[in-house]
């Protein structure tokens, strides 16, 4: 199930040039991942409380394309590109006005609380498979 994300550039996105600041795409695909398991129906907070489970990133590779700046309302697409038993790889993608500005492949794992690698909850291998 690919999902779309809708953010603006803020100020505070930027860097003294005027452009946003190259971390703060890793911000951007990650409320993008967020609202994308979040509309799969998946509560990350009780996943958490009530089976242990966490995701962490393992993997990025990220291209940056074409600078963002201030005031850009830009979109995030998220495809799942691959799922194993403990991992799912992610397609992320930056955009404005359908140009292309920053693309990643981003690899999450199931942990527990304590750090120990760990299944994919059997729901969302579910919704995603």
């Amino acid at each position: 199930m690919s999902h779309s994300f809708r953010c603006r550039v803020y100020y505070e996105d930027t860097d003294l040039a005027g452009i946003v600041y190259y971390a703060n795409y890793l911000k951007f695909i990650e409320r993008a991942r967020t609202e994308w398991v979040r509309e799969l129906g998946i509560d990350q907070a009780r996943l958490k409380a009530e089976q242990g489970v966490v995701f962490a990133v393992r993997r990025l590779e990220a291209d940056y394309l074409a600078p963002a700046r201030f005031d850009d309302v830009l979109t995030v697409a998220t495809a799942p590109e691959r799922l194993t038993p403990a991992r799912i790889v992610l397609r992320q993608a930056v955009s404005r006005d359908g140009t292309p500005l920053f693309d990643a492949r981003v690899t999450l794992v199931a942990l527990t609380v304590a750090g120990a690698p760990t299944r994919l909850p059997a729901e969302l291998a579910r919704r995603l498979g």
